[in-house]
């Protein structure tokens, strides 16, 4: 069963973070699917301490979510080793229906391709060659369904030597004094005790009686019964040689895994094969991949929660199917190929509508999850203390906080309690959004704190990052808020047009700075402002 991925938005808070493992769990919970929670940015140092206090790791970074290789119902052929003989390639092939196998060494790296082409060109080859040179022992036993005669006198497994087929009406005629020779007889017993006398290299005996002192022939001389006719033989024996003989080593076409569906598409374009080994990040063949292929790829399944805007979603959106979405922002500009389910609630926090469908759906969330469910609630929210918490939030997170036997208070604390040391560009990418409205593009960062002094400090720092991003992005505006949770209100620096500033919050600024008391969430409360005005 495929993955599907619950994934929040770029840059991630610890709402985006905590609502996809929560997600996850739940449906994982509730036996639907293999529901995998993944992040598409960082980890902030907020949600690091919160994930280490409730004994989590962070989700696996996912950079983006391009239909790749592993996505295909691609063809998984037996990979043979170098060493297997020539039959049972071409029986392999025939039996499965393939155009070409794989070959790959003892370490099980890919090291050739081999089609019934290849093994046909070579039949006809030997149409006019009437010697083999080193073939296993092992490989002409196989190939011959046949049995050493003297195998405890055998004191070498290589077989090289001219063909001799000889019938009883002619074998007085053949070279039978030749060590470096391959006779193929029937069941022709003075024949054969003549050319174990010659010491003739390699006898192959075809539906032949076996004498019992033939068992004890020793020297250099192979003696092989086979259950096969000596025309059969002559045919086949070429067929015991290792595949490693004829199989294409050169300008081999392989793609891994990981390779986005765009890549490969090039690379067909440009070679000419029927069929492609994939292989693993060790490089082994774990599969085949052919042109019909990529007609109908299995796209990526993800559900999206806390976000619904593209420009804040994972790279190649394009290309997945959107199963769910979950959220507490306004509606934006995702769209989707079919109806989804869609649940959207005018809440403080994603976690706060995850805990309702822990109700709904009879499922009680472990401590440790109803733990990160509750600080992400009090993160969202600020302590309670956004314009977007509600009731609701308030009423979930209590309950969550009694799951996991916690003090919300004590949490809350030690949330907005965080080390300010980093550099100002780590600090200003911690919880970080851009936005396009009307036509202007705007980046909005939000640190929240209970030391506002502290980083105001360090003003200059933050404006040099934003100058820089503000050009880098060709942004009309670009804003770090800080927002403390002591004094109830925010610090807003900006990169822009201070009448902008002056005529959304209805403040004068001075030297790219303003306080705005009150105001504690980016998204009720300077977002809808500047889209009122830009609109």
């Amino acid at each position: 069963m495929a993955d599907v991925y619950v994934t929040g938005h770029r840059n991630p808070d610890t709402d985006s973070i905590v609502a996809s493992i929560a997600y996850a769990y739940l449906r994982n919970a509730m036996g639907d699917r293999n529901y995998r929670p993944v992040r598409i940015g960082a980890i902030n140092d907020e949600t690091q301490k919160l994930l280490d206090r409730f004994g989590f790791e962070a989700p696996p970074l996912v950079k983006n979510m391009r239909t790749q290789v592993r996505d295909l119902d691609y063809d998984r052929p037996p990979a043979l080793n170098s060493s297997v003989t020539m039959d049972l390639a071409l029986r392999t092939l025939q039996e499965d229906h393939l155009n070409v196998v794989p070959i790959v060494d003892d370490n099980g790296l890919l090291c050739g391709m081999l089609s019934a082409g290849d093994i046909a060109a070579y039949d006809i080859q030997t149409m006019n060659e009437n010697r083999i040179d080193d073939l296993p022992l092992f490989n002409l036993l196989s190939v011959l369904e046949g049995s050493l005669v003297n195998e405890y006198q055998v004191t070498r497994d290589i077989i090289s030597g001219e063909l001799f087929i000889t019938l009883p009406q002619n074998y007085e005629d053949q070279a039978l004094s030749n060590p470096d020779a391959i006779l193929i007889c029937g069941n022709q017993p003075e024949l054969v005790d003549h050319a174990i006398e010659s010491k003739v290299g390699t006898i192959i005996l075809c539906r032949a009686d076996v004498k019992p002192e033939w068992a004890e022939v020793g020297g250099d001389t192979i003696i092989i019964s086979s259950p096969l006719s000596a025309r059969r033989v002559s045919r086949i024996i070429y067929q015991a040689l290792p595949v490693d003989r004829i199989s294409q080593k050169r300008e081999i076409v392989a793609f891994h895994l990981d390779d986005y569906l765009d890549d490969v598409r090039e690379v067909l374009l440009e070679s000419r094969y029927r069929s492609y080994p994939i292989l693993d990040e060790n490089d082994h063949v774990v599969g085949a991949l052919s042109r019909f292929h990529l007609l109908r790829p299995k796209r990526k399944q993800v559900v999206l929660v806390d976000h619904n805007e593209a420009a804040q979603s994972v790279i190649g959106l394009d290309q997945v199917d959107i199963l769910e979405i979950i959220d507490h922002h306004r509606l934006a500009d995702i769209q989707t190929g079919q109806p989804i389910h869609v649940r959207n609630e005018p809440v403080g926090s994603t976690n706060t509508i995850l805990t309702s469908m822990y109700q709904e759906n009879g499922v009680v969330p472990p401590p440790k999850i109803a733990g990160l469910m509750a600080g992400a609630i009090l993160s969202d929210t600020v302590l309670f203390k956004s314009p977007t918490c509600t009731k609701k939030d308030i009423a979930m997170a209590e309950r969550l906080a009694r799951i996991a036997n916690i003090s919300l208070e004590e949490l809350g604390k030690s949330l907005f309690s965080f080390g300010l040391d980093k550099d100002a560009k780590t600090l200003f990418r911690t919880d970080y959004k851009e936005f396009h409205i009307s036509g202007q593009n705007l980046a909005v960062s939000q640190i929240t704190c209970d030391d506002s002094a502290a980083l105001l400090q360090r003003s200059e720092e933050f404006m040099a990052v934003m100058r820089e991003r503000k050009k880098e992005g060709d942004f009309d505006l670009v804003i770090l808020m800080i927002t403390d949770v002591l004094q109830e209100g925010t610090h807003l620096l900006y990169v822009g047009s201070d009448d902008v500033i002056q005529q959304a919050f209805s403040a004068v600024p001075k030297d790219n700075h303003v306080f705005l008391p009150k105001v504690m969430s980016r998204k009720k409360q300077i977002i809808p402002m500047l889209t009122a005005l830009w609109g």
